[in-house]
């Protein structure tokens, strides 16, 4: 049972992949600079619709007018960054009635879907939200996990996301039950590989874990 006030709506995490997808930014102020970088960052196809603003990333559409309630036509998530109250709450109006999930910034109450703070490292993607309660300690936060979690991550990752592409076809291919493949991750895990990365070592902890995939390979065909 979840835990959250009633007053607060326990969101539904969840990571899109909205590559080369439609998102509409109406706004092009500071913030919605912002939220256009997130997403071409995700490999959007971004889509600005505003008279006027601070420049955009290269590769963005912008339509210099005001917004037109047709503009949410054809988009996956829509994203109402203006400083007028009265367009954002026209955008969700709009977005919502085509059953588009849309975000209004800084107004989690008009919006069917939140932006979490993120923390990047490679392909570990961290996200962060109150549901809106406290923008100030979510930003406090990510600070904390942005030096708790370094770039050593992301090269983890990588190492990781290689052997498990070059093994687990192998593994399956043998026999090796699912179980035996978790038990054998688990104890690539165990290995000090953030510290050997961190050392600068890669290509040890590399073969360190190969070593320990191809023992319970073998283990396996013995």
């Amino acid at each position: 049972m979840s835990d959250v006030p009633s007053d607060i709506p326990a969101y539904y995490p969840l990571f899109l992949d909205v590559r080369g997808k439609r998102c509409l930014v109406v706004g092009a102020g500071t913030v919605a600079l912002r939220k256009v970088e997130g997403l071409r960052e995700a490999g959007a196809e971004v889509l600005v619709v505003a008279p006027d603003g601070v420049p955009m990333p290269a590769g963005v559409t912008w339509h210099r007018r005001p917004f037109r309630e047709t503009d949410v036509d054809g988009a996956w998530l829509v994203i109402a960054a203006t400083a007028d109250r009265a367009v954002n709450a026209a955008v969700a109006r709009a977005a919502d009635a085509r059953r588009i999930w849309v975000n209004v910034a800084d107004m989690p109450d008009e919006s069917t879907a939140i932006m979490p703070a993120v923390v990047r490292r490679g392909a570990l993607c961290i996200a962060l939200s109150t549901a809106g309660s406290s923008p100030a300690f979510i930003r406090r936060l990510r600070l904390r996990l942005e030096e708790e979690f370094g770039p050593e991550y992301g090269d983890l990752l990588a190492l990781l996301r290689a052997l498990r592409r070059s093994w687990e076809p192998r593994a399956k291919a043998a026999g090796l039950p699912d179980a035996a493949r978790r038990e054998a991750w688990e104890r690539v895990l165990e290995l000090p590989l953030l510290d050997w990365i961190r050392a600068g070592d890669r290509q040890n902890a590399g073969d360190a874990a190969a070593r320990v995939l191809e023992r319970a390979l073998a283990e396996r065909l013995t």
